[in-house]
């Protein structure tokens, strides 16, 4: 199948200029594409906020995971893990966008320098309000010890902003290795993967798994590459097909014998080669489906709800944890000062209340978003033709993060990672000159976080 995307679509007469960019830029989209991410980012969401459990007792409020020891993540897992696809999606998009660049021939420099701002000025402005929502909390008299759960919670999901950060920066050199030799480059990363799985379960140390927060994710972004290429939509549908049901039987096989987890949400903390299965049987049920799933997004109210999501899909992922964690804290308060008890985790009660509280935090988080998308859609800078800096902004951006998760997030370690970051963006930004005609480095207003 050979790759397609969305024909132009006519405008009415006389569009203005920003609507016809609009209509331009749309048009070159893949629809289809953009529906399930939109779907991966709706399903991230539901799972994270059916997690979310809060009682009250007599020690005063309990925040903990509701999956925790039950029956049904496990089945849920199967459905709703979709990192995998959401990486190989990463790198469809990448690689087009990548080679478009090329093509018109800007460098690989500013194809990264483009997606750390994309991805980092978000995070910046979320990781800079949570910083200072903690440190309220701390000031009202907050027991330290719920802050800090606060802070750790927000911080867990944050691994994807810095493995995907990493995966885009290395994404011109994994493009240059899937151009000359396509098979040999992504079979090297799941062999890899393969072999940390082996090394981590013979010598019991659980340290050697996180080396596949590299190979996984970079092999799950090369097999994108052949996603974009055409490469699998060539091969017939029983071939694809066969592909599809034969990763899951053996993700059975592995499961049923012990060696990989039935809970496929534990198979990515450390990230396992079990993820590699997901995301072959995925791609291949998407290349399968693609011309349907591009039917469906055409129409208008599927349209509306992905491109309202997929615009603001950075915003939604990290905005997401806080507006679960102010649900939770409020239903504490709730409970707390009108003697209602709340029900168990897991309890009928709790199944009960599942689809509101469901329906309520995908709203609340469409709220949010729709107040700091304008923070996604700034425009990025001209970038540094300087690779040194540009790599050591991508260290600096990396290094944030690492510290939010291993460290924890806090009043001080969120101020720590703002620093960093925002010294990520100005070296990946080309200095500009003032009105003397001098190159300064570039301030906060041009790089957009203040306007």
């Amino acid at each position: 199948m050979a790759i397609t995307h969305t024909p132009p679509q006519l405008a009415e007469p006389g569009p203005r200029p920003a609507l016809a960019s609009a209509v331009v830029a749309l048009s070159v989209r893949d629809t289809g594409i953009d529906l399930v991410r939109a779907c991966c980012i709706v399903g991230v969401v539901v799972l994270h906020a059916m997690m979310v459990g809060v009682t009250v007792t007599a020690a005063g409020p309990v925040f903990e995971n509701a999956s925790d020891g039950t029956a049904w993540i496990a089945p849920l897992s199967w459905v709703l893990q979709v990192m995998p696809l959401f990486f190989v999606i990463g790198g469809f998009a990448g690689l087009i966008a990548f080679r478009r660049q090329r093509s018109r021939g800007v460098p690989a420099s500013a194809f990264v320098a483009a997606r750390l701002h994309r991805l980092l000025l978000p995070a910046v402005v979320t990781i800079g309000c949570v910083g200072a929502a903690l440190a309220m909390l701390t000031l009202a008299g907050v027991p330290a010890d719920l802050v800090a759960m606060a802070g750790f919670r927000f911080g867990q999901p944050l691994w994807f902003l810095g493995v995907f950060l990493l995966c885009q920066a290395l994404l011109p050199a994994l493009a240059a290795a899937h151009e000359r030799a396509p098979l040999r480059s992504i079979v090297s990363l799941a062999a890899a993967a393969v072999l940390v799985d082996v090394l981590r379960a013979a010598t019991g140390v659980d340290a050697l798994g996180f080396l596949n927060l590299v190979l996984v994710w970079t092999a799950l972004q090369q097999l994108g590459f052949f996603l974009a290429d055409g490469s699998i939509g060539a091969l017939s549908r029983r071939v694809r097909a066969l592909a599809s049901v034969g990763a899951v039987v053996v993700l059975v096989v592995t499961w049923w014998t012990g060696v990989y987890s039935s809970d496929l949400i534990a198979n990515i903390n450390p990230p396992t080669a079990a993820l590699l299965l997901v995301g072959v049987a995925h791609t291949a049920l998407l290349s399968l489906l693609r011309d349907r799933l591009t039917r469906l997004s055409r129409r208008p109210r599927v349209a509306a709800v992905t491109a309202f999501v997929t615009t603001r899909a950075m915003t939604i992922y990290l905005w997401h944890m806080p507006v679960l964690l102010a649900m939770a804290g409020a239903s504490a308060l709730f409970a707390l000062t009108t003697g209602i008890a709340l029900p168990a985790p897991d309890s009928l009660g709790w199944w009960l209340g599942r689809p509101l509280w469901l329906a309520l935090a995908l709203t609340l988080t469409a709220l949010v978003a729709t107040v700091f998308a304008r923070v996604e859609a700034v425009p990025s800078p001209v970038a540094t033709g300087a690779r040194r800096r540009l790599a050591i902004a991508v260290l600096l951006g990396l290094g944030a993060i690492v510290a939010l998760l291993v460290v924890g997030t806090s009043v001080l370690t969120a101020a720590l990672a703002v620093v960093l970051i925002l010294a990520a963006l100005v070296l990946s930004a080309e200095p500009v000159a003032d009105r003397r005609g001098q190159c300064r480095a570039p301030t906060l207003v041009d790089l957009g976080c203040v306007r």
